[in-house]
């Protein structure tokens, strides 16, 4: 894959007896800015932070622009990581994964996560709080203690159907979920116009499967979904969560209801809906839809405490 870039170094590496796989995309310029961690949603990898649809550049390149060490990882037991049985593949081995990242870089990151990876943010700010100065979820799962459970429409012995938010997904109870196109084209991609559709089948043929137990989880299936039983961590935790305008899964009051139990539970929760901004058509992917680099300044300009009110989005 060829990305051009602004003048940065380009690592990776592996940590852990999981052997998560991680690359990092930094200033050439030594910098005092803390990590930032980049977590990938669910049939990703953290591929999708390095380049955008339209073959820009990624959010990872852009914040190391901005002077940031970007840290991205594979998921523990998906994409380049080492692998884990499915049978032993849960929220909470991906955390205890990535927690021995957070660890390994030996300072407080910028936690930034997207989508499924949402639940693994609030995980780690329990079990990790000291290791996390900020969390930005993009467009995040809510933690099990708030997430309504999908109505089971068939099950069988071997299969379980059940409707989401905006989809109805039938899971294999063994096998890993592979996204079928419709999949791709309502959540993925969506219709706000900003990711490109000529770069649909690349996308689709990129994309990885999500092992079972994850799935369901995410899904929160009988009550799956990862919980959080301790709050110290999250007290004063400064968080945003910010949300696109055409995110048939995350629709406004549902991310506000996040940000709200968030901020219930002592957190310093903001809520970015790019609407009130005046940005519109943002999908899901708005880490590689075509105005990522302004919402990745966005995100600095949260990060580093500026009125993010103020900016648009072009």
């Amino acid at each position: 894959m060829q990305v051009a870039t602004s003048p940065v170094r380009f690592g990776a590496g592996q940590v852990g007896e999981q052997a998560v796989y991680y690359e990092v995309v930094a200033p050439l310029d030594a910098r005092t800015k803390p990590p930032i961690v980049l977590v990938h949603g669910g049939t990703q990898t953290g591929a999708c932070y390095l380049r955008t649809a339209d073959g820009r550049p990624g959010w990872a390149f852009a914040f190391a622009r901005r002077g940031y060490r970007a840290i991205v990882p594979d998921w523990p037991g998906c994409g380049r990581s080492g692998a884990i049985p499915d049978d032993a593949l849960d929220g909470a081995a991906v955390c205890r994964g990535l927690g021995v990242l957070l660890e390994a870089l030996g300072e407080p990151v910028v936690l930034l996560t997207h989508s499924m990876s949402g639940a693994f943010g609030w995980r780690l700010v329990e079990t990790h709080g000291p290791r996390i100065a900020r969390v930005v979820a993009i467009a995040p799962g809510p933690p099990g203690n708030i997430q309504a459970e999908p109505e089971i429409v068939a099950e069988t012995a071997d299969a379980i159907e059940v409707q989401a938010v905006a989809l109805r997904f039938k899971l294999d109870k063994r096998a890993p979920f592979r996204a079928p196109m419709a999949f791709v084209e309502k959540k993925i991609v969506g219709d706000g116009g900003r990711f490109p559709r000529a770069a649909i089948p690349a996308m689709a043929a990129g994309m990885d499967v999500i092992p079972p137990r994850l799935v369901y989880e995410r899904l929160n299936v009988r009550g799956a979904q990862l919980k959080i039983e301790r709050f110290e961590n999250f007290r004063g935790k400064p968080i945003l969560v910010m949300t696109g305008s055409h995110d048939i899964d995350h629709p406004r009051a549902l991310d506000q209801a996040t940000v709200d139990w968030l901020a219930g539970k002592g957190a310093a929760a903001a809520f970015l809906y790019l609407p009130d901004l005046g940005v519109e058509g943002n999908g899901h992917m708005m880490m590689m839809e075509d105005n990522s680099d302004a919402l990745a300044d966005l995100v600095v300009d949260w990060i580093e405490s500026r009125a993010i009110a103020r900016r648009k989005a072009g």
